[in-house]
């Protein structure tokens, strides 16, 4: 039987993890702040969880005074609530806040966690990749390590990252050109499947071999001895991002140590129309998956006519902790971890 959390030999285990996480937490706050970014406190409850196909979100209903009930979502970020106020005219904001993933609950994740989105009007999206180390060091320093570890794994969390491209990573370690079987959001099943040996089923699309081989044989290899940025994801695998120079591209990047996923950042797409064309392809492949679907938020989609060119990117916060003390489990983390 394990022990639950609450016990007080298992808490005074755990505390000095929690106390390194206050610390962290404070720390980018204070990097922030410096930064003249504004701290923004998103609403959890939201019309729409998200649109994309893989993510699964909370639902609850929210009754009027009538008595008439409205379906209702806790975000899975505080996106759409963020671009609204860059809508508004806010240039440099940022969120440290739960967020909500259903379907979701391993070593690495748990269904309620801490993220920390933040976003800059009017900047290249590389430069988010300098944020991002800045947080692996502010983290490290408020844990008093001198490296990040997880089952095994370091990564210097003082190096600056290495820059790889998504094809560059494909060719590296999984003997895949990846970039001839796309063409923008057109993909080719059949030429990605003829380029590996893993195991595929008949019915798997692009996205399922793309990201099977991702997970089997490019992550793995990822953020060892210093931390790496994954950069320019295909267009298809980027929905909510602007295309890069190369249209098979797209501005979205994530930071890798140890080979645990800790960002996904983007080049905000701005385009409303693209965006709902997008979202629509999304939930098609949700219905196709899983026999539901998420509304679009239209008040996003108004705001995103009026917001300004930005980059924005969301960090998890308790993985970011997990390895900076080298705690086994995100749960090890969270100061009162989900029951169950």
């Amino acid at each position: 039987m394990t022990t639950p959390w609450w016990n007080r030999e298992r808490h005074a285990e755990r505390r000095p993890l929690l106390l390194a996480r206050n610390r962290t937490q404070a720390a980018i706050r204070d990097w922030l702040g410096a930064q003249d970014f504004l701290e923004v406190d998103a609403s959890a409850l939201a019309l729409s969880p998200g649109n994309e196909a893989h993510l699964h979100g909370f639902a609850t209903q929210m009754i009027g005074n009538d008595g008439t009930g409205r379906q209702m979502y806790l975000h899975t970020s505080p996106e759409f609530a963020m671009k609204k106020l860059l809508a508004a005219g806010e240039e440099r904001i940022f969120c440290l806040g739960h967020v909500w993933r259903n379907r979701e609950r391993t070593p690495r994740h748990h269904p309620e966690f801490t993220m920390l989105e933040w976003y800059r009007v009017g900047v290249d999206y590389r430069v988010l990749f300098d944020d991002c180390a800045a947080f692996l060091r502010l983290a490290a320093e408020a844990a008093g390590a001198e490296a990040l570890h997880h089952r095994g794994a370091t990564c210097d969390p003082y190096a600056t990252p290495q820059v790889m491209t998504v094809a560059e990573a494909f060719r590296e370690y999984a003997g895949i050109d990846l970039l001839a079987t796309c063409d923008g959001a057109d993909t080719d099943v059949d030429a990605l499947r003829a380029q590996t040996d893993i195991r595929t089923a008949p019915d798997d699309t692009w996205s399922d071999i793309l990201s099977r081989v991702l997970v089997e044989k490019v992550e793995p290899h990822l953020g060892h001895a210093r931390p790496l940025i994954l950069d320019r994801y295909p267009a298809a695998e980027a929905a909510l991002a602007r295309p890069a120079q190369d249209p098979r591209e797209a501005e979205r990047f994530e930071l890798y140590a140890c080979g645990i996923e800790l960002a996904n950042g983007f080049g905000e797409l701005t385009d409303p129309a693209e965006q709902r064309r997008r979202f629509q392809l999304e939930m098609a492949e949700k219905a196709r998956v899983y026999g539901e679907t998420y509304p679009l938020d239209e008040d996003f989609l108004a705001a995103l006519a009026q917001m300004p060119a930005a980059s924005g990117c969301a960090l998890g916060f308790d993985r970011l902790v997990m390895l900076a003390t080298g705690a086994p489990r995100i749960d090890d983390v969270i100061w009162t971890p989900v029951a169950g």
